[in-house]
């Protein structure tokens, strides 16, 4: 079962009016909503906005005392208008907060409590503690993490985030936290330039984020890689008591604002595996909040399928991607035995560090292409983020 909850604004703009539309017109068309499915999938219709405490367990109080009262469209100093307003941006967050609310009240009822999925604009993890940035306003996921520990005295909080550009408000707001871990794979180099894989945390919260940038073109099959070698053994070190995924389906090879090559596969693989890390590891506690995505049909596709992968459907994706447009990943030539070089040794991952900075660099200077860059990056992140993870983990216990 789906329990979801879905909200809009008004104007036009590449995060724009038209994202949450598009995606509810393609669950109805897909039959993958309640009129169809019944109680499979619940649509929380009523639910309060995000109130200013709320906002301000992640802001500056002053911030969110002023957001929250703001007449009109809502600016951020270098990057124009977000096309949203205070009350769209509050329900944005409320709604989240809804979420995590039905999701735990039925984990204690039932052994496979529904999967939450906020079908939210404007989304919210580029949004930094002292103010908005980057299309977002309030920090949504941030919000309903400490939501969830404040009201459900769930500590320990796991957050996913896979959209194309690294979360870098989220990341701020717990980097010296050793109880929420923050994770991120964005694509290197992209807005807004933050998410290095040696920004691990700082202070008590050091080891507690993880920041794995890709290279353009990495794929599906470096996604898979990355998410079974580090990504399940991470969270299965941290021991969550509830997962919450930024899900941005900007990563698509048809968004226009980024040059990854995930596929709807690729989203529909995420969904079922995230799942399945919350039904092993935290009862199932499980919500989704949607950021990023740009190609209404992508978007959409994208959705749908993941919703298919929460029901434990089969994924219709080969009816939407075309592989045609798609060029081999480098991960395709990568050694598969990495697993000698870990230790926990400090000099190791350093040297790692070098290396993948020279590797990086070379590449770029020789003028060798996209593959050898992949290649060198793909390798060398799985090593680093297996050892720093290792090293990390285990100081922590």
């Amino acid at each position: 079962m789906i329990k979801f909850s879905k909200f809009q604004c008004e104007e036009s703009h590449p995060e724009s009016h038209l994202r949450v539309p598009a995606i509810v017109s393609a669950l109805e068309k897909m039959e993958l909503t309640s009129e169809f499915r019944g109680s499979e999938i619940i649509e929380l219709k009523n639910f309060s906005p995000a109130s200013v405490d709320d906002i301000a367990s992640v802001h500056a109080r002053a911030y969110a005392m002023d957001r929250a009262s703001q007449q009109g469209i809502i600016l951020i100093e270098g990057s124009g208008p977000t096309y949203a307003t205070a009350t769209e941006s509050l329900a944005a967050a409320g709604a989240g907060i809804a979420l995590v609310d039905s999701v735990v009240a039925a984990s204690k009822n039932r052994p496979d409590p529904p999967l939450g999925f906020a079908l939210i604009r404007p989304p919210g993890h580029h949004a930094i503690p002292k103010g908005p940035m980057g299309f977002c306003v309030f920090g949504n996921v941030a919000i309903a993490a400490r939501y969830a520990q404040r009201a459900h005295g769930l500590k320990r909080v796991f957050i996913i985030d896979f959209d194309v550009h690294h979360g870098n408000g989220t990341n701020d707001a717990f980097y010296d936290d050793p109880d929420i871990f923050f994770l991120s794979t964005h694509q290197d180099g992209s807005y807004p330039g933050t998410g290095k894989i040696d920004e691990v945390g700082r202070g008590d919260g050091e080891g507690s984020t993880l920041n794995l940038p890709l290279p353009g073109g990495s794929g599906d099959t470096a996604m898979r890689t990355v998410f079974h070698e580090v990504i399940v053994p991470c969270a299965q070190r941290f021991k969550p008591d509830l997962i919450l995924v930024s899900a941005g389906y900007d990563a698509h090879v048809l968004d226009p604002l980024a040059s990854l090559q995930f596929t709807t596969g690729t989203y529909y693989m995420l969904a079922a595996n995230i799942k399945q890390l919350a039904k092993d590891l935290c009862g199932g506690r499980c919500v989704f909040f949607l950021e990023g995505g740009y190609n209404l049909n992508s978007l959409s596709y994208s959705v749908a399928d993941s919703f298919r992968a929460f029901l434990g459907e089969p994924s219709k994706a080969s009816e939407f991607d075309n592989p045609a447009i798609l060029y081999e990943e480098p991960s395709a030539k990568m050694p598969t035995q990495v697993d000698y070089l870990c230790d926990d040794d400090n000099k190791l991952l350093m040297d790692l560090i070098k290396l993948l900075h020279d590797c990086w660099h070379g590449c770029i200077s020789t003028n060798v292409g996209s593959s050898c860059i992949n290649g060198c990056i793909s390798m060398l992140l799985a090593v680093f983020m297996n050892c720093k993870m290792r090293q990390n983990m285990n100081q922590h216990g």
